[in-house]
């Protein structure tokens, strides 16, 4: 079917006075549909601007409007002393598929996603509620000193300086990463200077960036188990194959049959393994760094929330005692600033620094200048040093009030790991508790709590718990939230 006349098509399309879309803009939309849907074939000529403002009652820029924008997108045509019309827009003939050639989509309507894809699709972690309870790894931005940070914004936009807004400079801006180097050297004993910090957007950034410069495809890498979701989901994407390591109270338990097939890379969060919370022990710390000197394997050191430890101080890094320079030394503002900022740091080996600061800059290009910049100081300034101090005794009295609850409701048949550091308890529950199941239940009741054995890499391994963030939950709403979440797990429990 092909339209008769272009003003009796317009008129029946157009709305006048309609308060939404301006009728210039109906115009273009319409004729460029009708050319699309090949109502309006190529080569018909249409009616001049003036003609069509006249016939629809319009005035002559709106129709003029309309004709410019589809001749700047290639829909029209102007011939001199002839008009204006359809222009040619045919595609050229793609060829036929052999008979031997699959087709181009599919035609069963199953997903297109690659096999890749599909796994990483189907084993997200991702939640789509981040914040409340019991929601894991997550601070209460509400307490953020906002105005602070406010004042330093301003003052950074009445300074008006252009670098701070254009692509940052290869591995961050350089005094952000002066400042992540000094807390780091006083806070964590890492030993680094400022060129070996590369500013990332967090720990999924760091650790691509450290597989795509440092593996190949089809490399391996030790991964605790169980361990965050986040570390197998970028492994896989790049083509890492993951093992597996139990934990045990002493962290990783390196077994024989693995000491023999040396991976390319070991992750690990020695200083507070997440999700359990145990400590990795001196001795395997020791023995860690000794076998990644020996076989030239890369250790990557994921420091967990480790400014929040309660009774003690934080624990050293496991870089730290490293004299090889085989451990790439990953932290995040995520938790001690809030999950927005996305400003995460990455410690390198000083022979490496300036190929990862190269190597940033070219993949990702140097991103939030101006967030860095008021970071750095926020940092030098002491503000950051203070939020932790008083971040770390409020969380603290929100784990006590979390245990509190607990033990209201349940006896020694439920373990808890984690209490000593971080900003979640791990409740562990008996074999016949799903707790896919629980964790189903509860978040149809608006509450989070994430299952234990979706973080271990096989269900044969697996053992069933639940992850209990405190941090971004206000005091008097733990009681009443942990109250509703027991009742769930009761009821599962006589299943």
């Amino acid at each position: 079917m092909r339209i008769a006349s272009l003003t009796d098509f317009l008129l029946m399309r157009i709305e006048r006075g309609a308060g939404g879309t301006p009728l210039n803009r109906q115009i273009y939309q319409a004729i460029r549909e009708a050319i699309l849907s090949q109502l309006l074939p190529a080569g018909w000529q249409l009616p001049s601007s003036r003609d069509l403002a006249r016939e629809l009652g319009i005035s002559r820029n709106t129709a003029t409007y309309a004709y410019e924008q589809l001749i700047a997108e290639g829909y029209l045509e102007t011939r001199t002393g002839a008009g204006t019309f359809i222009a040619d827009t045919t595609p050229d003939r793609i060829p036929e598929l052999g008979s031997n050639q699959p087709p181009l989509t599919d035609p069963s309507g199953e997903s297109e996603l690659s096999a890749q894809g599909a796994q990483l699709i189907q084993q997200a972690g991702v939640s789509d509620l981040q914040w409340g309870a019991f929601m894991p790894g997550v601070p209460d931005v509400t307490l953020f000193p906002h105005k602070i940070w406010s004042r330093l914004q301003n003052k950074h936009w009445r300074r008006s300086r252009p670098e701070l807004l254009t692509y940052g400079d290869a591995g961050g801006y350089l005094p952000l990463r002066a400042a992540v180097a000094d807390y780091l050297r006083m806070a964590r004993s890492v030993n680094c200077n400022a060129a070996q910090v590369i500013i990332t957007t967090g720990i999924h950034q760091s650790l691509d960036i450290v597989v795509k410069l440092l593996g190949e495809h089809g490399d391996s890498a030790w991964v605790e188990d169980p361990c965050y979701w986040g570390t197998r989901s970028v492994l896989n994407s790049l083509g890492i194959k993951p093992v597996a390591i139990p934990v045990d109270a002493e962290g990783m338990r390196m077994r024989q049959a693995d000491l023999l097939q040396p991976p390319r890379f070991i992750c690990a969060s020695p200083s507070h393994q997440y999700p359990l919370g145990m400590v990795m022990s001196l001795s395997r710390r020791r023995m860690l760094l000794e076998y990644a000197a020996s076989r030239k394997v890369w250790i990557i050191e994921d420091d967990y929330d480790s400014e929040f430890r309660y009774g003690s101080r934080p624990l050293a890094s496991l870089q730290g005692m490293d004299r090889h320079e085989r451990v790439l030394y990953m932290g995040t503002f995520s938790k001690t600033m809030f999950p927005g900022l996305r400003i995460g740091f990455l410690v390198v080996p000083e022979a490496l620094a300036g190929a990862f600061a190269t190597g940033v800059s070219e993949l990702y290009r140097g991103s939030q200048v101006f967030m860095q910049a008021i970071m750095a100081d926020f940092m030098s300034e002491g503000h950051f040093a203070s939020h932790i101090r008083r971040m770390r005794l409020l969380y603290a009295e929100r784990l006590q009030l979390l245990q509190a609850a607990i033990a209201h409701h349940f006896d020694e048949r439920i373990t808890l790991t984690g209490g000593e550091a971080g900003l979640h308890l791990t409740l562990g529950l008996p074999a016949q508790c799903d707790d896919l199941a629980i964790s189903r239940a509860a978040r149809a009741a608006g509450i989070v709590a994430r299952p234990l054995s979706r973080y271990y890499m096989s269900a044969d391994s697996a053992h069933n718990g639940l992850l209990l963030g405190y941090a971004c939950v206000p005091n008097e709403q733990i009681g009443p939230a942990f109250d509703r979440l027991a009742n769930i797990i009761k009821a599962h429990w006589r299943c």
